[in-house]
């Protein structure tokens, strides 16, 4: 262990179980200190445990990771990701739970065990990526989390861990916690700017940041100088293929084009370098892809070069994340997603220009892309070069040395998805009913410890009040004045409505919208197809992001089905509209936008559960494969969250069964054979595949693998990866088994209240069950 992780697991403010918030430099060894309290949680303390991390991919790589310490020591480690999770979680006999949760279902599983009254049984929540609490929508989401577990529960410890934290002052007042913070790195890191032909290192204790380290000498010929202006060839052939490098780019067509450009003038010899693997990477990519391999890549992998956006699928991402790993890729160009994303370190960190998008870099963006630079336990330095040119050069040493960016709560600023969300769950799950309550809440939140800086033009209480109007207009709360001396006293109820959307986790923007929407489904649902269904669950978030293809969305609708063509006819879109759209006529009739737009979202939906093929259904509609991938992913989690909202409505129970199935179609979309195998974190579809053709056909069989036979008989799969499918198969069918074994018992328990069952009695009839329930 290293000195700074058990200096800081032997704190004292550790031992007793207070709060704690610290603060390394990514690579720093900050995940091992955070497992360590988990697993000290877990089996000494007996109790759950919430993790809480920021992305999908990563939570699906922590499952993964820690399933198998979960098979040998005894506790569940369950995912609550996307359209993944129960609520409230399963109560479990003997065994405890790791809970390993994205923002979102985070916080509607605190929900769910404040609900049940379980919150007590959590003993430890830890918060990577704290930072991320001034960051928007989910940000706001992360501290009404953190705010009602503070509320609601004494003897719950928080952790919260990042990078990149400034005015922690203020994090540590709402979140009651110690800090604690090291500049340790167990790799050195190298900062370098560079500047035409010139690379300075960056030195704080210089005059002007940086101090002159040496010109760059690689001889160029005219045509390289036209297409490589920056002299990227010459600083990424000083590191591949011996070492890896990363090239950080502004935007998703830059990362190819900066990759095929390095191919172009790569020597022939790179070529020879796992030659043989590489070739098992793009035979890979076409296996996933349907027999489809996107051309660019099919040109750069052969020399070990590839880009990584949120462009690929999961599948191409996650294999293309494999042969980076094991060093048969050496170069990424990516956007700056990767840097917040999977670990993937680097020898050499090369940033292309001090933007992301068109906005210039932040620095807690530019600390977490140079964080990736140096591999523990491989390299002994890792380098950073900053590109950029003489007009940035002053903005670009202000961003160097001056101070992190401040975390602000965006609480208030998130109307709906903030202090209105969070007032409808406080009422709903009676934490706070009436003003005065509420008010008080609030004062205890990060946002409430900021007040004075945000709020300019309105008090915490005017904004308090304002709040509870809207929802109280919206017909989600109403007030009962009835027995309360003072207004501030009279508390407030939460209507069917509310609840709903308050199961449903909905976006409250979108709440009317969906009930309107579902209501008029009732009407004349078209269940011949599944595009009716596909259209409700498609999410409104997108669809103010859509800009129809018309000519596609022409050619789409013309192929419809009469049954389908109903379903256009209910929401009022004809085809002469479309058609008239694609050929630019004039347009007299008002169509409802957002429901033409929605309507070819569902098109994109519907042809992928029809085809299964996210390739197909790309050069259908002429968008990119990962764009189509998220829109699933975005689809089946909002499918599970109007499932959840129609249970709490009787007039919608005719939803509920359809709902079930379509979710499992939105999250899988795979043939029916596949499914079993998915359920397994971290396999996809295309390893899925794989896995049934090699004879692995269900949940039993991956469970009672042997990792080495997986290995020599699935293509492209390390020991360490069939170990983890191995581990997490088992983790599931344990899962299974108990919660089984759980019913079976609760059916054959005699019921405590049974008639002329004596008080004398009940330990009897607790035994004679016990006895039962092992028979």
């Amino acid at each position: 262990m290293l000195d700074w992780q058990h200096t800081c697991l032997t704190l004292s403010s550790v031992q007793e179980r207070k709060n704690l918030i610290y603060s390394l430099p990514t690579s720093g060894g900050k995940t091992l200190v955070a497992e360590i309290l988990m697993l000290q949680e877990l089996l000494c303390r007996q109790k759950d445990v919430l993790m809480i991390l920021p992305y999908v991919a990563i939570v699906q790589e922590k499952i993964s990771s820690l399933s198998s310490f979960g098979i040998e020591l005894g506790f569940f480690v369950e995912e609550y990701a996307g359209s993944k999770g129960r609520f409230p979680p399963t109560k479990r006999r003997e065994k405890k739970s790791l809970y390993i949760a994205t923002i979102e279902k985070g916080h509607s599983l605190v929900n769910a065990l404040i609900e049940a009254g379980r919150i007590s049984t959590l003993g430890l929540v830890v918060v990577d990526e704290l930072h991320m609490i001034g960051e928007g929508g989910r940000g706001a989401i992360l501290e009404m989390t953190l705010a009602k577990v503070l509320y609601t529960s004494k003897t719950t410890q928080i952790i919260g861990m990042s990078a990149t934290l400034n005015n922690v002052e203020d994090l540590q007042e709402f979140l009651q916690a110690e800090y604690y913070t090291s500049q340790f790195r167990p790799v050195e890191l190298k900062e370098y700017l560079k500047v035409n032909d010139t690379i300075y290192e960056v030195d704080s204790r210089a005059a002007d940041g940086m101090t002159f380290s040496r010109l760059l000498n690689y001889k160029y010929s005219d045509a390289l100088k036209r297409m490589d202006p920056d002299h990227l060839v010459a600083l990424v052939t000083e590191v591949i293929p011996t070492y890896s490098c990363l090239v950080f780019c502004p935007s998703k067509k830059n990362c190819e084009n900066v990759a095929e450009m390095l191919c172009k003038f790569l020597s022939k010899d790179y070529l020879n370098h796992r030659e043989k693997e590489k070739c098992e990477v793009i035979k890979n990519l076409r296996n996933v892809g349907g027999g489809k391999v996107c051309p660019v890549l099919k040109r750069t992998i052969p020399f070990g070069v590839a880009y990584h956006h949120s462009g690929l699928t999961s599948d191409e991402r996650k294999l293309l994340e494999e042969a980076y790993s094991t060093g048969v890729l050496c170069l990424f160009t990516c956007t700056s997603t990767l840097a917040a994303g999977v670990n993937l370190p680097a020898r050499r960190v090369i940033l292309r220009a001090p933007y992301v998008a068109r906005e210039f870099l932040k620095r807690n963006q530019y600390k977490q892309m140079i964080g990736r630079a140096g591999r523990a336990g491989i390299d002994t330095v890792g380098e950073s070069i900053l590109l950029l040119q003489e007009k940035d050069k002053q903005q670009v040493l202000e961003l160097i040395n001056g101070p992190l960016e401040n975390c602000y709560s965006h609480l208030v600023e998130e109307f709906t998805k903030g202090i209105q969300s969070l007032f409808l769950s406080l009422i709903g799950l009676k934490i706070a009913t009436s003003l005065g309550d509420i008010y008080q809440f609030m004062n205890g939140t990060f946002f409430g410890v900021q007040q004075k800086i945000l709020l300019k033009e309105k008090s915490l209480w005017e904004i308090t009040v304002e709040s509870l109007g809207c929802l109280t207009e919206k017909g989600l709360l109403h007030r009962d004045s009835r027995g309360a001396s003072e207004e501030f006293q009279c508390p407030f109820r939460i209507t069917r409505l509310g609840q709903a959307a308050l199961k449903g986790a909905i976006d409250l923007a979108y709440c009317d919208t969906l009930y309107r929407d579902l209501k008029k489904g009732l009407e004349g649902l078209v269940l011949e197809s599944l595009l009716h269904l596909v259209y409700l669950t498609t999410p409104y978030d997108l669809v103010a992001q859509t800009e129809p293809d018309w000519m596609v969305y022409f050619r789409q609708f013309s192929q419809l089905s009469p049954a389908e063509q109903n379903v256009a006819a209910l929401l009022g879109v004809s085809e002469s509209f479309i058609g008239k759209k694609a050929s630019g006529q004039a347009i007299r009739k008002k169509v409802d936008k957002n429901i033409v737009n929605r309507l070819y979202l569902s098109f994109v939906l519907y042809s992928l559960l029809k085809e299964t093929n996210v390739w197909s259904v790309s050069e259908k509609f002429n968008m990119p494969r990962g764009y189509i991938q998220n829109l699933l992913t975005g689809a089946a989690s909002f499918s599970s969250c109007v499932l959840h909202f129609c249970e709490e409505l009787e007039e919608f129970w005719v939803y509920r069964a359809l709902f079930v199935e379509l979710t499992k179609k939105l999250t899988y979309c795979a043939k029916a054979e596949l499914i079993p195998l998915m359920e397994v974190t971290g396999v996809l579809e295309g390893r899925a595949k794989q896995l049934y053709s090699a004879g692995y056909k269900s949940l039993m069989h991956l469970a009672n693998a042997d990792p080495e036979v997986l290995v020599r008989t699935i293509d492209h799969l390390s020991r360490r990866q069939a170990k983890q499918i191995v581990s997490s198969a088992k983790m599931l069918l344990h899962e299974k088994a108990e919660a089984l074994q759980e019913e079976a018992e609760e059916l054959l328990r005699l019921p405590p209240d049974l008639p002329g069952l004596g008080a004398a009695n009940t330990d009897k009839a607790g035994s004679r069950a016990g006895g039962t329930a092992l028979w």
